[in-house]
């Protein structure tokens, strides 16, 4: 008896669902987020102080700016280590041309062009040298850059800047930080930029399969160093924003800051395969770590502690991520094996 196979139809639509909505793990670190609310005001009667709400926002969003172009790194299978370093640099650079006499607003300038050409050695690099890992090129360039700034300054500091400098870093319009103001324009840019062009579409497609996205005509190795370069250039933003709140610079500023950023965008739900996840998962994340920290600083819990919990936040955020993508695949294999019998 031959098989009977019954006609598929293909369609591009899906229907629209509320459980498939609300099961994202966007809408589970938003609870996570309200939960944290809740806990650390229970715990503390000063969590929900205005003033130190937004004093907590500015210390915690200038690394934030560097989670935009890591989301887009992530999502090609690729890694940047290097972007505490670049920040570094970026800032010893601008606070010395300054020292030197150049004008400020030249300065902050110089600063944006350091922090970009830094990311774009990164992506040529990568491009160039492929049988090297993006672990390994970034974590070269993050010793070098580092490395720079320590010959440029040893131990000493740079400050002295213009008054109008500080308004970077503590400056409001209205009632809000001017550092938020920025960083939700830049999320607004940043989310157009990877879900609503072709080039955020590529970048999804290096992510999810390099070898068929470069045969389908995709420059894969353009939009490496174009990526990179923007991870530069944010790194340089931050550098601006954190000069700017310190009051001066050292070379050993932003230590740290490449764990802190990869953090958030993995508790974002961007996977490390490639090819999975979204803007909007980053900055919530960005938020939730930021917020934690903030809270439980409040009643002196010990910075151990709180790496514990992230951790396990990191953990949990990589379990349900794969296995959403085990399910998924179990019900594909099973569709496929009942339509062939």
């Amino acid at each position: 008896m031959e098989p009977r196979f019954e006609p598929r139809t293909i369609s591009s639509y899906k229907e629209f669902s509320w459980k498939r909505v609300f099961l994202k793990w966007e809408w589970l670190l938003v609870g996570i987020l309200l939960i944290i609310f809740f806990i650390n005001s229970m715990l503390s009667p000063y969590f929900l102080n205005y003033f130190n709400i937004t004093d907590a926002t500015r210390s915690f969003l200038d690394k934030a700016f560097i989670v935009f172009p890591m989301v887009m790194i992530m999502l090609m299978r690729e890694i940047d280590i290097s972007v505490g370093s670049t920040v570094a640099l970026s800032s010893v650079i601008m606070a010395t041309v300054y020292s030197m006499g150049l004008p400020m607003e030249l300065a902050i300038i110089v600063c944006l062009l350091v922090g970009a050409l830094c990311g774009y050695i990164n992506g040529y690099l990568i491009v160039k040298f492929k049988e090297l890992s993006a672990v390994i090129v970034t974590l070269s360039t993050m010793i070098l850059y580092r490395g720079i700034a320590y010959m440029m300054l040893e131990d000493q500091s740079i400050g002295g800047f213009p008054s109008w400098f500080t308004y970077f870093g503590w400056g409001s319009i209205a009632t809000l930080p001017f550092i938020l103001v920025v960083f939700i324009l830049l999320s607004f840019i940043f989310t157009l930029l990877l879900h609503k062009t072709v080039f955020g579409r590529n970048i999804y497609a290096i992510g999810s399969n390099p070898n068929a996205a470069r045969f389908s005509g995709v420059n894969v190795d353009k939009i490496k160093r174009i990526v990179y370069t923007l991870a530069g250039l944010m790194a340089a933003v931050t550098a601006i924003f954190l000069t700017s709140r310190m009051g001066s610079t050292r070379p050993n500023i932003a230590n740290m800051y490449e764990l802190d950023v990869i953090a958030m965008v993995a508790l974002g739900g961007i996977s490390t395969a490639g090819g999975k996840g979204n803007m909007y998962g980053a900055i919530i994340a960005v938020f939730v770590i930021g917020y934690l920290q903030y809270g439980l600083g409040l009643i002196n819990i010990p910075a151990q502690i709180l790496l514990i919990i992230i951790g396990l936040l990191l953990i949990m955020s990589v379990s349900i991520t794969n296995l959403k993508s085990s399910r998924k695949l179990t019900i594909f294999k099973k569709k496929n094996k009942e339509q062939v019998l």
